[in-house]
């Protein structure tokens, strides 16, 4: 079994205060020769006429010394895990979950910034210490 994020739990539990119900943990998925594991697979029933959202996120904690590194190692990911979604599962939507504060310091940079964009990463911005989503930039 592969080693959880640090703060596994902590979006685990403020995707529920969000009203999303953990539907894989972790969400597996076999292309290309390869088994691919995404954190967490959830989904939210809307109204009837609109059906379900399903979400996949992939959780980082940015707790190493080495932001960019971290980053680097996210954005690889994202990238790989939403082309294997597109063939897979086209239905579900990937976000990378962050914590509030790697936000603020490290996202919020120009660098950071750019790659996000030319890369339409989606994001889940999390509080690990209090376990709720702060927001969603899509």
């Amino acid at each position: 079994m592969s080693k959880r994020d640090f703060f596994h739990e902590a979006v685990c539990d403020a995707l529920e205060k969000d009203g999303w119900s953990i539907t894989d943990d972790p969400l597996k998925i076999e292309w290309g020769g390869a088994t691919i594991k995404i954190d967490l697979g959830a989904e939210r029933l809307l109204a009837a006429e609109r059906g379900d959202e399903k979400i996949a996120v992939e959780i980082k904690s940015f707790i190493s010394r080495s932001p960019i590194s971290e980053f680097h190692t996210a954005l690889g990911q994202f990238i790989g895990y939403r082309r294997v979604l597109r063939d897979e599962q086209p239905n579900r939507v990937l976000f990378l979950a962050i914590p509030v504060d790697a936000y603020e310091e490290f996202f919020m940079t120009e660098y950071a910034q750019s790659l996000v964009k030319e890369q339409a990463v989606t994001l889940i911005i999390y509080d690990p210490l209090n376990k709720v989503i702060v927001t969603w930039k899509k």
